[in-house]
């Protein structure tokens, strides 16, 4: 008989296997722990003012990644039922039934314990603990007792993916100052301008799943004015970081210039709103965000060594 010819990926052990891994990696979220690490290194080598320990820098960037995708993971199990009625989300992996929930809370457990033994061994046990505290909060706080309960979730559940620069001034200093908690708030008033117009592009998904995203309480105009409110605050907050950690000429006119654009966008897509609501372009705003807060991080990295 002749045979028929397999295709790489689709069947046969080594087909599944890859297949299994790519669920596994994919209910952790790498876009976001990509998001996260932007904010982790910049704040090491500013606690450092210089490079970091490299054993440091390591231990932060494997126990940064692991807490994330722990979290993370533990949100994919949680919001299995909510995620399969998205269009966006309704084929992540535990939604679908690819990766199932024991394995996915085995697989979430791992990534935590794992995530705070390298940070309690190889920096210290302040890291170590606030790595826990990110975990719990954002895969209890936010994922069980807020997302489907308030308006304001993404509010107080994003303070969750603030916690990285926290951990990574500790595991550098073995303590906490100012200047770690304006980095902290920047991040934490970013979150809402951020994923707002997210939530705006995507509000009958959310509608439909019974998630009370602000844009689905509230009319598009009201959504894009507490944006453009929280645009300003977070803006004021990243020039109040230049006296408060004494930064430079580099931070500072990063700053200045990329929170002027951020709040032109924020004001573009109210004006947007009010002219049409339905048609108010909010994924400009999105992606102008992960390139601001990119930038301006990148600006914390560079400060040390040029403004010196």
């Amino acid at each position: 008989m002749a045979q028929v010819e397999q295709r790489p990926g689709t069947r046969g052990p080594e087909g599944s296997l890859w297949r299994k891994v790519r669920d596994y990696v994919a209910i952790t979220k790498p876009r976001i722990i990509e998001l996260l690490l932007v904010t982790a290194i910049p704040s090491m080598i500013l606690a450092a003012r210089g490079w970091p320990e490299p054993l440091t820098a390591v231990a932060v960037i494997v126990g940064g990644m692991l807490a994330a995708g722990g979290a993370n993971a533990y949100n994919s199990v949680y919001d299995r039922d909510i995620d399969a009625l998205m269009s966006r989300t309704h084929a992540r992996p535990v939604a679908t039934g690819a990766v199932s929930v024991r394995g996915g809370l085995a697989f979430a457990t791992l990534l935590s314990v794992g995530s705070v033994l390298v940070l309690a061994l190889l920096t210290n046990a302040l890291a170590a603990a606030l790595a826990v505290v990110a975990i719990v909060f954002y895969a209890v706080g936010y994922t069980m007792l807020l997302k489907r309960r308030t308006s304001q979730n993404i509010v107080w559940g994003g303070a969750a993916g603030c916690m990285p620069v926290l951990i990574a001034w500790a595991a550098v200093t073995g303590g906490l100052t100012w200047t770690p908690v304006v980095l902290f708030l920047i991040v934490f008033w970013w979150t809402p301008p951020h994923y707002w117009p997210l939530s705006l592009r995507y509000r009958d998904d959310y509608a439909a799943a019974g998630v009370p995203m602000l844009p689905v309480v509230a009319d598009v105009r009201s959504v894009t004015r507490s944006i453009a409110v929280y645009s300003w605050i977070m803006v004021a907050t990243s020039l109040v970081l230049i006296p408060v950690g004494s930064m430079g000429w580099v931070y500072s006119v990063a700053a200045a210039a990329l929170g002027a654009v951020f709040l032109i966008e924020a004001h573009l897509l109210r004006r947007r709103a009010l002219a049409d609501p339905l048609d108010a372009g909010p994924m400009r705003l999105f992606h102008w965000s992960i390139t601001y807060l990119a930038l301006l991080f990148l600006a914390v990295a560079v400060d040390p060594f040029i403004a010196g």
